[in-house]
């Protein structure tokens, strides 16, 4: 068997990805580069290019749409991804999810820990794994370190639905779905959560399809 061709350097594979200009393909679950991990940034594109790469995944995860994306998504193997949540939804979910707006912003080499022991558990869905939800149990809150795209520090307590977001979107720099942390009983169609589970907390659905809340 013949060795794999070299992969061109990161700069290029990324100017070539940004060359049909709008929103970037999203990877799907299946594709190792979901699971391999990233690499820090560390100025391999360059001011200019991070910028234009920063800017496609805005535009990407708006047109998705979706309130965070991580370079991986869109096949990069990173340690970057942007989230942004404007959180239109009824008085009575911002309350029982702690749903407020988020503006847009720039995680770079993201990292979190929990804050105190609590938990918290919602339906939650992913980019790359389309037409699907799942319960997922996440810390309550969480501290989150790292730089934005000017490599000024980022030290930020979040809690609520963002800081849902942010271990969404750190999680998959590190090559995890949010399915292997989700309670699989759950496990929903879209359209099941929309006509059967769209309730503010999934007290209901555990009850009905059989698995514990924290």
């Amino acid at each position: 068997m013949a060795p794999p061709l070299p992969r061109a350097p990161l700069a290029e594979r990324i100017e070539e990805l940004l060359a049909p200009g709008g929103p970037l393909p999203i990877v799907a679950a299946g594709d190792p580069v979901l699971r391999a991990g990233t690499v820090r940034y560390d100025g391999q594109l360059g001011p200019a290019l991070l910028a234009r790469f920063v800017e496609a995944l805005r535009i990407t995860m708006h047109a998705a749409p979706g309130v965070g994306l991580a370079a991986p998504q869109v096949g990069v193997e990173l340690r970057i991804a942007v989230v942004e949540d404007p959180a239109p939804v009824p008085e009575e979910v911002r309350v029982a999810r702690g749903r407020v707006p988020q503006p847009f912003r720039v995680l770079v080499n993201p990292s979190y820990e929990p804050v105190g022991g609590g938990r918290a558990a919602f339906f939650e869905g992913c980019l790359s794994v389309p037409g699907w939800q799942a319960v997922v149990a996440r810390h309550a809150e969480v501290r989150l370190t790292g730089e934005d795209e000017h490599g000024r520090p980022l030290d930020e307590v979040f809690t609520g639905w963002p800081a849902r977001i942010v271990q969404h979107e750190t999680d998959h720099l590190d090559g995890l779905l949010y399915l292997d942390r989700a309670e699989l009983r759950s496990l929903s169609a879209n359209a099941a959560v929309a006509e059967r589970w769209a309730q503010p907390t999934p007290r209901e659905a555990a009850r009905a399809l059989g698995f514990e809340l924290p």
